[in-house]
């Protein structure tokens, strides 16, 4: 994989959502919630739940913000969610997948077709784009906590398949049953990661022009608009001067 045009499109996409910080810390909030209601409400007997804590502080979510969407859980508050997976087409035929928290799959499906059709996109069926990703773990370390082959060597004797590090961070790829394992390996040795969670890796990318690279972003910037979206990924992958110009 092209992994210097890779890292460019994360920080592009993490920077837009750092410009919507309340609605970020909504969705880490729901994962949270979602998490201490799959099983028990503390991080260090709930795996799903020790990571969805560890992603909201990353993002500095106020920890009483944590404590009260565990408490929410605890409490048999809040709506049932589901996980939701709908995929589609961008421009330039990039492919996307799109995974939601929903309590109304309606409203969702509408909200994701609506910003689909709006930017030039369409949707698909189930099924439809996830042949062309591999659903695997990836763990995000600031750059500055290790050089390239440290990352490397510490992240292969945890167990995971591949490290791709540029300018900006180190990004571990690993089974997404071996990802707490990894997790725990690396966070002792390094300390906290950025982030931790389960992903749709593009097995290839196509290459946008500056026109698809404008209507992609407002159609992912309409995706992370949905309350009940949580991740979007695709295969895109926008070249660095066109970046530039969007940034």
């Amino acid at each position: 994989m092209a992994g210097h045009s890779q890292f460019k499109n994360i920080m592009y996409r993490k920077g837009a959502q750092d410009k919507k910080r309340s609605m970020l810390f909504a969705k880490l909030a729901r994962e949270v919630t979602v998490a201490a209601k799959s099983g028990l409400p503390d991080p260090n007997a709930n795996a799903r739940l020790r990571v969805a804590v560890d992603n909201a502080r990353a993002q500095n979510m106020p920890k009483d913000n944590i404590d009260r969407a565990i408490k929410k859980a605890m409490g048999g508050e809040g709506e049932n969610y589901e996980s939701v997976r709908y995929e589609g087409f961008g421009p330039g035929g990039v492919s996307l997948i799109v995974d939601s928290l929903t309590d109304n799959r309606n409203r969702t499906a509408g909200e994701v077709r609506s910003a689909f059709s709006k930017s030039g996109g369409n949707m698909g069926e189930v099924g439809s784009v996830s042949y062309q990703f591999d659903h695997v773990g990836e763990i995000l370390f600031p750059l500055a906590v290790a050089n390239s082959d440290a990352m490397f060597e510490a992240a292969l004797e945890a167990g995971a398949n591949d490290v791709v590090s540029d300018e900006e961070s180190h990004v571990i790829y690993c089974s997404m049953e071996d990802l707490n394992l990894v997790r725990e390996a690396l966070v002792g040795k390094f300390g906290q990661a950025t982030s931790v969670k389960i992903i749709w890796k593009p097995q290839t990318l196509i290459t946008v022009d500056e026109d698809q690279a404008k209507s992609l972003m407002k159609l992912l910037d309409a995706l992370d608009d949905s309350d009940d979206v949580q991740n979007v990924f695709g295969n895109y992958d926008v070249p660095d001067d066109i970046l530039a110009k969007l940034g």
